[in-house]
């Protein structure tokens, strides 16, 4: 009996060390991919809706993918899948780095949208599995504490990505980030592949069908889940591609490129100290009670942005990392079906709402031509009250 248990320890510690890989390396992908944004923006003349086609691109994977990648994690097992998404994910930013090195546009936006598809099977096959392990209060305090792994591998993207892509006029140099990223995720692709049968009775269970679709859809909980999922990842990408213009505006800090890259770290610095805080004071507090306080923290940091200037703005700003650190978890837990069967076609749906990603920071962007950038930053705002809602109705 003892034994059986090591065992089974044994494999939950291996499969926590490479989850917390997939998450870290997710983060570094994200983070260096908004800095896509302002590099094109400067080399390209490119106005703010055009540079933001290339959210929308990375982005759209998440709805056309979102069906067929949970299809293959029923069928083929979480480890197998995983491993075949890294390798996508591998040629997708050599693809990347090809693309920038022609300074071709399409082809870029080409790219990104196959590393989108590998982006997609990951994200439904470990969220899925990660979140509904154990009881929902106790999967949101793992999954949270994953994501702060995820927030540390977005601090050093801009970090380390900033001088490549924004300050030296090397095309081979900007290209050094994603050639680094494909590396890491070929080496995790190796080691899913070599551990496929950690898991010999993983991946999930309940094939998603259109019966089961609509009895998903039809749950109260998980419409006003997938609605804030979609209000959150497409504020959150916003405010992470629009950064650096932002601090980049004369009546803010008027930073460099390379000093705005930067500083926009602190935005993501913010989020993972405080998931990190975070999956400590989830198992004190009630979730959905932080949840709602997190949603009115970002709306009040969104609107120090939007009237206010100078260094008082940009804090404003990158302070609404801190608010954004619980959310996606925290929304992802609450609006899980309690039935085992649901989970896959939950995680789906979830999944697909990320396209807010794609289409939010768009139509920012159209807003900030006509606006102006701060003024734009409304329309984040206007996604964290979808959140503040779905938070209230779970605390009631």
């Amino acid at each position: 009996m003892q034994r059986t248990a090591d065992i089974e320890s044994d494999r939950a510690a291996r499969l926590f060390l490479l989850m917390l890989a997939v998450f870290l390396g997710g983060g570094l992908l994200a983070s260096s991919e908004t800095l896509l944004v302002p590099r094109l923006k400067l080399l390209l003349g490119l106005d703010y809706a055009q540079a933001l086609l290339i959210q929308l691109l990375y982005y759209a994977g998440y709805l056309l993918f979102a069906w067929p990648a949970t299809l293959l994690t029923a069928r083929l097992g979480l480890m197998r899948v995983v491993a075949g998404a890294l390798a996508v994910m591998t040629i997708g930013c050599l693809a990347v780095s090809a693309a920038q090195a022609s300074l071709s546009f399409g082809a870029l936006l080409v790219a990104l949208l196959l590393l989108s598809s590998g982006v997609t099977v990951l994200q439904i096959a470990c969220n899925g599995a990660m979140a509904t392990l154990g009881t929902r209060d106790h999967a949101a305090v793992r999954f949270t504490l994953l994501q702060g792994f995820n927030a540390l591998g977005a601090v050093l993207g801009p970090l380390g990505g900033a001088w490549f892509m924004l300050g030296n006029g090397s095309e081979m140099v900007a290209r050094i980030p994603f050639l680094a990223i494909a590396a890491g995720f070929g080496i995790m692709a190796l080691a899913f592949a070599l551990n496929r049968n950690l898991l010999p009775d993983a991946g999930v269970v309940g094939m998603p069908t259109g019966a089961r679709l609509r009895a998903v859809l039809r749950e109260p909980r998980m419409r006003r889940g997938a609605t804030a999922i979609f209000a959150y990842v497409g504020a959150e990408v916003t405010i992470g591609a629009l950064a650096v213009s932002y601090l980049m505006l004369p009546d803010r800090l008027g930073a460099t490129a390379v000093t705005a890259g930067r500083l926009v770290s602190l935005y993501w610095t913010s989020a993972m100290v405080g998931r990190f805080a975070g999956a400590w004071v989830l198992q004190r507090y009630p979730v959905a009670r932080l949840l709602a306080w997190a949603g009115a923290a970002a709306i009040a940091c969104l609107a120090g942005a939007v009237f206010l200037s100078g260094i008082e703005g940009s804090i404003a700003l990158l302070a609404v990392g801190l608010a954004n650190s619980i959310m996606f978890p925290t929304i992802y837990s609450l609006a899980m079906p309690p039935r085992s069967e649901d989970v896959p076609t939950a995680a789906m749906l979830l999944c697909m709402a990320v396209v807010g990603g794609a289409l939010v920071p768009v139509a920012t962007g159209l807003a900030a031509d006509q606006v102006g950038l701060a003024t734009a930053l409304a329309l984040p705002a206007i996604c964290y009250a979808v959140i503040l809602y779905f938070a209230y109705t779970e605390v009631s």
